[in-house]
């Protein structure tokens, strides 16, 4: 499946523990998140003024990103669908991409619920829709066990589960 987040969700894996980022780690293991080059230019401003991550972590962050997702351009959308123009770059990636869905925490876009046939969705709201579509393999897996493993992601550690279906993703 391929994903668009808006901005404010993938800040907000980056900034707590919580549903942003464990639906944004799901996501990178299980779909195609699909960002464009103004949601980095927002995250590296984001990132450093609002959160104030040193450089060099930002930097990180943003280099992981480039590697994990698929990098797409915007096309032109209409101004008069979305009530603010800055979001209008979220329903043009999601439109040029073809992506499935929408995952944002901004009213703005959540109001319009589709666009272009693309479904938007708040972040919870795609977890429990993913949650109800897990629900259908758990007799297949094993209780989720988990080891820390060290990578070279902004994140020190991630979380690795094993799968009795002989998958193991990262």
């Amino acid at each position: 499946m391929k994903i668009v987040f808006d901005t404010n969700v993938i800040l907000s894996a980056y900034s707590t523990r919580g549903l942003a980022n464990n639906l944004f780690e799901h996501c990178l293991e299980e779909h195609e998140i699909i960002i464009s080059h103004q949601i980095f230019a927002e995250l590296e401003l984001r990132l450093q003024q609002k959160l104030k991550f040193p450089q060099e972590r930002t930097s990180a962050i943003l280099n992981f990103l480039s590697l994990a997702c698929h990098v797409s351009s915007v096309a032109e959308v209409d101004p008069s669908i979305c009530r603010d123009r800055s979001d209008l770059h979220i329903l043009g990636l999601a439109d040029k991409s073809k992506a499935d869905i929408i995952v944002s925490g901004d009213e703005d876009l959540l109001i319009i619920q589709s666009f272009q046939g693309i479904p938007i969705r708040s972040p919870r709201q795609f977890w429990e829709s993913e949650r109800k579509k897990d629900a259908s393999i758990l007799g297949r897996m094993e209780p989720p066990t988990s080891r820390k493993v060290h990578d070279k992601s902004p994140r020190k550690y991630r979380l690795i589960r094993h799968k009795r279906i002989g998958t193991n993703k990262r």
